[in-house]
């Protein structure tokens, strides 16, 4: 391809580049000999200036988030906090003769630096997995002698919503059992996961790919995901942050008179805010400054501090534990009251035909706020029950909270990981969407199929939800 090259050879040599081609023919003034170059070089270690970072906050890689809100954004990721990675295991009490179970995407956090240099770190062995496969998981156990299950989202509610097995010489259970997952692990399939497959140990963490904060619940308590202890919570030590009063209906902080912020009461669900400080700084994204917008907040307690926006809803209970509430975008009101998705997901998810819920809210044309949808994946080779299911959750949600529409999908994302705002803009729209559709009807105390005629009458106001 040089030939084609050569008109801009000028060009790029006045932009001061150095230019090499590999090849039979590079005769082209300026332009040198890869291979020959190469050859030529003394095959021994680089010299640690070439190798070592100016800094440790100094961009090491990019890990692309997932999209979840908004498009997937370049976040930077520094070299302190590959190091930070490298020592997890051995913040958890991983030990190098164990073997851990990693079916997690390595384009993910969780995966790579967490899985694979979290390993590293402490010389323990990784099986890695290029699928996750529920049916097949005891028996690659029982193969490899796993230890350790690094989960994320719903991968142990796949599992125990999986049949008993019966391998040879296998008990079902997890023997020097560990888990670990970042905030995927409710509390009803906690119970259920250590019920089933104990004695095991349970470790959730929370944390997020561009975030400077980080919790873990070192003590087991079912459904926490950290301690809000003097050890995290003062300032230069570990990760300090603090919950603040969340106005879902703005979709920004509560301030007072005083244009600060409002920190939480026990018991009451707040957004989780981090000071960005030298020791917990945030590196941003790579691209314009426009990319971290949102993500900053200023002036949160006093003049001029700046702390880092999760964009998470937890609460934090009278011992200090705190628990996953909600995403701030999957907080929405419909008749005046404000419905949290996770507490209509955890509903949904008792019933044993279901395997995975993504709640969400749509907008409706001629209502205010928006209408709850669920969208639903089904545990093989279970059929939707609809009769079923409107009696569940007319037992155990308020009027309000009861999703008006449902959408039957095959499969989750790749990283197991729900991207709410792209289904809540698609809407439920039979005519445009091939996944089969279902609307509460109240009038007959039924969920029925969405029909064109149906939403025809829904947008004319003839079907009230």
């Amino acid at each position: 391809f040089l030939e084609s090259l050569e008109p801009d050879l000028p060009a790029l040599r006045a932009m001061g580049l150095h230019l090499w081609t590999t090849g039979p023919e590079t005769h082209l003034t300026g332009v040198r000999d890869f291979l020959v170059e190469a050859a030529a070089e003394i095959d021994e270690p680089l010299p640690g200036y070439l190798s070592a970072p100016q800094n440790m906050m100094d961009t090491c890689l990019y890990i692309f988030t997932s999209g979840t809100t908004g498009l997937p954004k370049a976040a930077r990721i520094s070299h302190l906090k590959i190091l930070q990675c490298q020592g997890f295991y051995q913040l958890c009490g991983v030990h190098p003769e164990d073997v851990i179970y990693l079916a997690l995407p390595l384009y993910h956090m969780s995966g790579s630096l967490l899985g694979i240099v979290g390993c590293l770190g402490i010389g323990a062995t990784v099986v890695l997995k290029s699928k996750f496969s529920a049916g097949q998981f005891w028996e690659d156990c029982q193969e490899h002698r796993v230890t350790v299950f690094q989960y994320i989202g719903e991968l142990c509610r796949y599992l125990v919503n999986q049949p008993p097995v019966r391998l040879p010489g296998h008990t079902d259970t997890a023997g020097r059992g560990f888990a670990w997952g970042n905030c995927g692990l409710r509390p009803d399939t906690w119970e259920r996961f250590v019920r089933r497959f104990g004695p095991l140990q349970v470790l959730e963490t929370y944390g997020l790919t561009e975030g400077n904060v980080a919790t873990f619940n070192y003590t087991g308590q079912c459904g926490a995901v950290g301690r809000a202890s003097w050890l995290y919570k003062v300032r230069g030590h570990i990760f300090p942050f603090s919950l603040i009063r969340y106005d879902v209906t703005t979709g920004e902080p509560v301030r007072d008179a005083q244009g600060h912020c409002v920190a939480t009461s026990p018991g009451e669900p707040g957004l989780l805010v981090a000071p960005v400080s030298q020791q917990s700084p945030f590196l941003g994204y790579a691209g314009g400054p426009e990319l971290a917008r949102g993500k900053l907040l200023m002036d949160v307690f006093r003049p001029g501090d700046v702390f880092f926006n999760t964009g998470d809803l937890l609460v934090c209970d009278d011992q200090g534990f705190l628990r996953f509430h909600d995403r701030t975008g999957d907080t929405f009101r419909w008749k005046g009251e404000n419905v949290a998705t996770t507490e209509v997901a955890e509903v949904f998810e008792a019933l044993d035909f279901l395997q995975e819920v993504n709640v969400y809210g749509v907008t409706v044309p001629g209502h205010e706020g928006r209408a709850g949808m669920a969208a639903l994946v089904l545990r093989p080779p279970h059929a939707l029950d609809l009769v079923q299911l409107y009696t569940h959750v007319s037992d155990n949600l308020p009027p309000y909270a009861r999703p008006r529409f449902l959408r039957l999908q095959v499969t989750a994302t790749p990283t197991f990981k729900q991207h709410k705002v792209r289904m809540a803009n698609e809407g439920f729209d039979p005519s445009t969407l091939s996944d089969p559709l279902y609307v509460l009807d109240q009038v007959v105390g039924a969920y029925l199929p969405l029909t064109p005629a149906r939403y025809s009458a829904l947008l004319a106001g003839d079907l009230r939800i």
